[in-house]
C-alpha cells in the first residue's frame, strides 16, 4: 500500500508541500518558493542556509514534527559545526534531509528577502508628561558634624530642588550611591519615577554629574508582527522604529492554535513566552543601534497586544482564553520592572501594559481607542483592527461598544493557495479588465505595473512569489466586479470559453492571475476563505450597530499594518465594512503603536484609557443568537440584504441575482432589510 510523502511546513511563510524521504530541506524550500539563502551552492561552507526544525504536535496543521523526522548531521555539516559552530537548534538546510513530517522555521536573521514590516511611527505631536523624569542636583558633601548618609543627603537635595517630600529608592542604587556621588564631584542626575500622583516617587536610576539621556520604548506585540519605537522621554522624538515577524507563528498562525499548543505541550507556554521575549529583546537591540542609544538609558517600556499575546508575553497561561467565559488573568493595567519580564534595560526601568477591554479585545484595541478616540466623537465612528482576530470598537461620546470577531489569517496570506505575507515579490495591487478578464498588478519592490515598460526587468530581482493580503482583497473584489464570481462567491466556469484565465480546478474553477516560475491562481477555496473571514468581521460590526441602534456609521478607521494598505473602495466592495462616505473611510496605520507611544510620553493618557476601558461595553458574539444570521447575510458580496448607496455612487456594482438595485444602491428584495 502506498503511503504519502512527508508533509513539510515552512514558517513564517506558511508554505507547505509533500516531498520524498531524503529530499534536502533546501531543495524543498526552493520548490515551494521559500527564500533560504545559499552562497556556497550547497557545499555546507557558507552557513547562510540555516533553518530551525521545530518539534511537537502542531494540531492546526495536522503535523507531528519529531526530532528523528530530520536527518542526523552528516560529515559536511559536522565539519562546518566543528569549524564555525551553529546556534543551538539550527541546521544547514543544504545538508539536512527530510525523513518525516516537519515544521521548519526559517530564522529571520538568515532571510535577506524578509517580510516587510510596515508599522512605522506616525508624526503626531504628543504632549509630554512622562512617568519618569530626570532631576539634576548638587549634594552637600559629608560633614563630621552632620552624620547623614550620602543617600539621605541626595534625597534632601531632591526635596530642596525638586519638591519631592516622600522619596523611596530602588535597592540596586543603594550600594552605588557613594561611588556615583564622588565620581560626579557631589553632583548627580536622578531618574525619578511616579506614574500616578498618589504614588510615592522612587529613585530608579542615578548617574554622576549632569546626565541628559532618558529613553522609552513603545511596543505593539501583534500575533503576526511586532513593532517597536524608541522614543525620547525628554522631547517625545522617535529616534528609531523597527519590526519583525512574531516568531510564535511557528506554533500556530492564529491565536487559538497557539492556545491549543500550550494546552497540548507541557512546556508550551514557556516556549511561546521565550520566543516572543527573545524577539522583543532583538528589537530593543535593533532600535538602540539605529538610534545610537545605550540600552541602559531606556527607563520606560509600554507594551500592548491582544489578550493572548498580552498573557504570553507576561508569562501567563492563556488556556482560559481558549473557551467560554474567556476569562482574563488580569484586565487592568499591569505595572512592573522590565527586568521581571525578561527584558533587561536600565536596571530600574519600569513596565506599563495597557488594560485589556475584554476576553478577546485586548490592550492593542485599547491603545487604538486611545489613539483614535471613537469615545471622543460626536459622530458614530467605527474602528477596526483587521488581523487574525479582528477587534472592533464602535461609538461616540455618548456610548461605546466593542467586540472581537475570529477572521482567521486569510487576510494575511495564510489559508490562501498562493498567499504569502507582505514581502518583496508579493503581488499587492490587482486590476482586471472587465472585457478581456486580463489582469494587471503591482509587486512589492517593483515600481511599474505588470503591463508597463520595465516591469519584467525590475521583477527579475524580486521574482513574483505570491499574493499578499491587500491584493487578496482587491483580486476577489475585482473578480466580483467583472463577473468572474457571483454575489455568492461562485467562480463562473462558463467564462472559460471566453478567457483562458478561467480554468478547471477539480470540480470547481480558478482564476489564473500569473503564469510564471510561481504559478499564482485564485481558487474557489481561496474565495471561500475570504468570504468566511470578511463575513465574520462584517457580522461583528453589524452586531455592534444593532446594539447602538444605528443603521449606518459616519466614519470608518482601519487600524493596523494591514489596514494601512487596504483600499477603502475594495474593502467596501468585498463587504468588509458597512456602507459609508468613502471620503470618511481612512487607514490610520499602527494606531495601537500610536496609543502605546501616547501612554509612554504622557502618563495622563494612561489614566484616560484606564477610565475609558471601564466605560466601554463588551459584546460577546458567541452569546448573541442573531450573530449567525448576520454572518450568513455577510457571506454575499457585498452583502445579501444591506444597501450600499455610497458605494454604488462610486462603483458600478453588478446587478444582484434575483433582485434589482435602485439608483441609491438599495435592494428591492422582499423582506430584505429588517424593520426597526
Amino acid at each position: 500500500m502506498m503511503t504519502q510523502d512527508p508533509l513539510i511546513l515552512f514558517m513564517p511563510s506558511g508554505k507547505r508541500g509533500r516531498f520524498p524521504v531524503g529530499t534536502p530541506v533546501l531543495d524543498a524550500a526552493r520548490a515551494l518558493g521559500v527564500y533560504v539563502e545559499s552562497v556556497c551552492g550547497g557545499r555546507a561552507t557558507c552557513g547562510r542556509c540555516q533553518i530551525a526544525p521545530q518539534h511537537g504536535h502542531f494540531a492546526k496543521h495536522g503535523i507531528e514534527s519529531k526530532p528523528d523526522n530530520i536527518s542526523v548531521r552528516g560529515p559536511k555539516e559536522q565539519r562546518y559545526v566543528d569549524v564555525r559552530g551553529l546556534p543551538e537548534g539550527r541546521r544547514l538546510s543544504c545538508s539536512a534531509t527530510i525523513q518525516g513530517d516537519l515544521v521548519i522555521d526559517v530564522p529571520q536573521d538568515s532571510v535577506v528577502n524578509a517580510q516587510v514590516i510596515r508599522k512605522a511611527a506616525g508624526d503626531r505631536v504628543i504632549e509630554r508628561n512622562p512617568a519618569t523624569h530626570l532631576c539634576y542636583v548638587e549634594v552637600e558633601e559629608p560633614d563630621m558634624h552632620k552624620p547623614l548618609g550620602d543617600l539621605d543627603r541626595l534625597k534632601a537635595a531632591l526635596q530642596r530642588d525638586w519638591g519631592y517630600e516622600r522619596l523611596e529608592t530602588d535597592f540596586h542604587i543603594v550600594p552605588r550611591v557613594q561611588s556615583i556621588l564622588r565620581a560626579g564631584g557631589w553632583t548627580a542626575t536622578a531618574a525619578i519615577h511616579r506614574d500616578e500622583e498618589s504614588d510615592t516617587a522612587r529613585i530608579v536610576a542615578l548617574w554622576p554629574g549632569l546626565h541628559n539621556e532618558a529613553w522609552g520604548i513603545a511596543c505593539d506585540i501583534g500575533s503576526t508582527t511586532i513593532a517597536m519605537h524608541l522614543v525620547s522621554l525628554l522631547s517625545g522624538r522617535v529616534a528609531a522604529s523597527a519590526g519583525t515577524s512574531n516568531p510564535q507563528i511557528r506554533f500556530g498562525e492564529d491565536l487559538m492554535s497557539r492556545v491549543s499548543y500550550v494546552m497540548m505541550n507541557p512546556d508550551g507556554r514557556e516556549g511561546l513566552t521565550a520566543a516572543v521575549r527573545e524577539a522583543v529583546n532583538g528589537l530593543v537591540d535593533k532600535v538602540c543601534a539605529e538610534g545610537g542609544v545605550a540600552r541602559d538609558h531606556i527607563l520606560e517600556a509600554v507594551f500592548v497586544g491582544n489578550p493572548v499575546m498580552h498573557h504570553l508575553f507576561l508569562g501567563i497561561d492563556p488556556t482560559e482564553l481558549g473557551g467560554a467565559p474567556f476569562a482574563l488573568a488580569v484586565s487592568g493595567a499591569v505595572k512592573a520592572r522590565t527586568a521581571e519580564i525578561g527584558v533587561p534595560l536600565n536596571e530600574g526601568a519600569r513596565l506599563y501594559v495597557l488594560p485589556c477591554i475584554a476576553g478577546h479585545v485586548g490592550a492593542d484595541a485599547a491603545a487604538a481607542t486611545l489613539s483614535e478616540g471613537p469615545d471622543r466623537q460626536d459622530d458614530m465612528m467605527l474602528l477596526v483592527d483587521v488581523g487574525t482576530n479582528a477587534e472592533i470598537v464602535l461609538g461616540n461620546a455618548s456610548r461605546t461598544v466593542a467586540c472581537s470577531s475570529p477572521t482567521g489569517p486569510a487576510f494575511e496570506g495564510a489559508e490562501i493557495s498562493s498567499g504569502q505575507r507582505a514581502a518583496p515579490g508579493a503581488i499587492e495591487r490587482v486590476r482586471i479588465d472587465p472585457a478581456t478578464l486580463e489582469p494587471r498588478f503591482r509587486v512589492i519592490g517593483v515600481d511599474p505595473w505588470s503591463d508597463e515598460p520595465g516591469f519584467a526587468e525590475a521583477a527579475q530581482k524580486t521574482g513574483i512569489t505570491g499574493i499578499c493580503g491587500s491584493a487578496i482583497i482587491e483580486v476577489v473584489a475585482e473578480m466580483y466586479l467583472t463577473g468572474i464570481i457571483s454575489e455568492d462567491g461562485v467562480v463562473d466556469g462558463s467564462l472559460a470559453a471566453q478567457s483562458p484565465r478561467i480554468e478547471a480546478n477539480g470540480r470547481t474553477f480558478a482564476y489564473l492571475l500569473h503564469e510564471g516560475a510561481q504559478r499564482i491562481t485564485v481558487t474557489q477555496n481561496d474565495v471561500r476563505a475570504i468570504q468566511l473571514a470578511k463575513a465574520a468581521l462584517y457580522a461583528g460590526v453589524k452586531l455592534l450597530m444593532e446594539k447602538q441602534g444605528v443603521d449606518h456609521v459616519d466614519e470608518v478607521r482601519f487600524a493596523g499594518a494591514f489596514g494601512s494598505f487596504i483600499d477603502p473602495k475594495y474593502a467596501m466592495v468585498l463587504g468588509l465594512i458597512p456602507d459609508c462616505d468613502l471620503s470618511r473611510v481612512k487607514a490610520v496605520g499602527n494606531a495601537a503603536g500610536m496609543g502605546a507611544r501616547m501612554a509612554l510620553i504622557n502618563r495622563n493618557h494612561r489614566r484616560e484609557i484606564e477610565a475609558t476601558v471601564r466605560r466601554i461595553e463588551k459584546i460577546e458574539t458567541a452569546l448573541e443568537p442573531h450573530f449567525q444570521q448576520l454572518f450568513v447575510h455577510a457571506m454575499a458580496f457585498p452583502n445579501k440584504v444591506d444597501a450600499f448607496p455610497n458605494l454604488a455612487a462610486a462603483v458600478t456594482l453588478p446587478a444582484r441575482k434575483g433582485l434589482e438595485l435602485s439608483a441609491d444602491g438599495s435592494s428591492n428584495r422582499r423582506g430584505g432589510r429588517r424593520g426597526r
